[in-house]
C-alpha cells in the first residue's frame, strides 16, 4: 500500500457515495481547495484531519497514516499536461507567465510568490454569455536576499 492507493480509494469512495469536495471541507473546517489537494495526495493532514477524512471515506488506520506522510508534490503525469482543463492553465502560464513575473517584480521587487504560504479560491461567476470561472491565487511575496 502507498499514498497513491489511498488517493484512488478516496476518489472511488467519493464517486460511489456521491460526495462533494465542499462537503468534505466543511467537515474538516478547511477550504474546499486545500481539502481537495489533500485528498488528492498533495498536502499533509494532521492526525485529527486524517481521522475525519478516514471516517468520511472509510479508511483503515493504516490508510489514515498515509494521509499524514509528507507527499511528493506535483501530480501531473507529463511535463506538458494533456488533460484539456489543466492544459489551459499551462497555456495561461505560457502566454501570461512573463507578464505576471514582470508585474510582480515591478510592484514588489526581485523575489517570488510563495506556493507554500498560499491560498486559492475558486468560485462560479454567473454571466449571461456563459458562466465564468473566477480563480483567486494569493501567495506571500518572498524577496531574494543579498548575503
Amino acid at each position: 500500500m502507498n499514498r497513491n492507493d489511498v488517493t484512488e480509494k478516496i476518489i472511488a469512495t467519493k464517486v460511489a457515495k456521491g460526495l462533494q469536495w465542499a462537503d468534505v471541507a466543511k467537515k474538516l473546517g478547511l477550504s474546499k481547495e486545500w481539502t481537495t489537494a489533500a485528498c488528492l495526495g498533495q498536502m499533509t493532514l494532521d492526525d485529527k484531519q486524517a481521522k475525519i477524512v478516514g471516517r468520511i471515506f472509510g479508511l483503515s488506520a493504516e490508510e489514515q497514516k498515509w494521509l499524514q506522510v509528507v507527499p511528493y508534490k506535483g501530480s501531473l503525469p507529463t511535463a506538458v499536461p494533456t488533460d484539456p482543463l489543466i492544459y489551459r492553465w499551462y497555456e495561461i502560464v505560457s502566454v501570461y507567465g512573463t507578464t505576471i513575473k514582470e508585474l510582480i517584480h515591478e510592484e514588489f521587487g526581485d523575489g517570488i510568490m510563495s506556493a507554500i504560504d498560499f491560498s486559492m479560491d475558486i468560485q462560479r461567476e454567473p454571466d449571461p454569455k456563459g458562466d465564468r470561472v473566477n480563480v483567486v491565487l494569493s501567495g506571500k511575496f518572498l524577496p531574494y536576499k543579498t548575503y
